[in-house]
């Protein structure tokens, strides 16, 4: 089950060494022509870390490509940010990447010193326009040649900011919880593969929002 990560030095150093090799991801992608921004995914700019029992801890990044609709083809972007990704993994001793289906994930990494949590990251592509996220999803089916790329809209992601707006500071805790319930929820099915950290953050968060505005809390 997951849990509420508590060691804020810990978090503290491990999300700067990640946050900064993302960063050099993005400096990376102007030699390929590609204009993203780093976006740090909700449940970490809120304190809102997870661990499910003592497996790695995930931390997860929104990659927003702004010129996205350059490519024609969304494999060929994904492959671009993949190698490029490599790169910048390599000159700061990490091994390659995988691709899975809703990101580009890292191998585990351990601290030499102090605690021994390993951790990871998640680097989820995505595009905005009027109608909020779409996250470049990579579904795969066991042949390369029939695997499909195809963008999926974050449903109610459009006004995220907004609502987070709205909430703070009398409804975060209720946020909170329920952002606890869903990661526990979907850890209870294995197969869905459709329900990263930030997916369960808005859900969280319009699910409360709703409530609030409809007077049920």
């Amino acid at each position: 089950m997951y849990h509420w990560v508590e060691d804020k030095d810990f978090l503290a150093r491990a999300y700067h060494d990640c946050a900064d090799i993302v960063n050099q991801l993005v400096q990376e992608l102007k030699s390929y022509e590609i204009d993203a921004r780093m976006n740090v995914v909700g449940s970490k700019k809120r304190n809102m870390i997870t661990q499910n029992a003592n497996e790695p801890i995930d931390f997860d990044f929104n990659l927003l490509i702004l010129n996205a609709d350059d490519y024609s083809k969304a494999s060929d972007l994904k492959e671009d940010v993949r190698e490029a990704y490599d790169t910048v993994l390599e000159r700061n001793g990490w091994d390659d990447c995988d691709d899975s289906t809703s990101a580009l994930t890292t191998k585990r990494m351990v601290f030499k010193k102090g605690n021994k949590t390993p951790f990871y990251i998640d680097v989820c592509i995505v595009k905005k326009n009027g109608y909020g996220l779409h996250r470049l999803i990579h579904r795969k089916t066991g042949f390369v040649n029939m695997d499909q790329w195809y963008w999926n809209q974050v449903p109610n992601s459009h006004d995220l900011r907004d609502k987070e707006a709205y909430l703070k500071p009398d409804y975060w805790t209720m946020v909170r919880e329920t952002y606890l319930d869903k990661k526990n929820m979907y850890l209870q099915r294995p197969y869905d593969q459709d329900h990263p950290s930030f997916i369960c953050y808005v859900e969280a968060v319009n699910e409360v929002y709703n409530k609030v505005r409809s007077g049920f809390y």
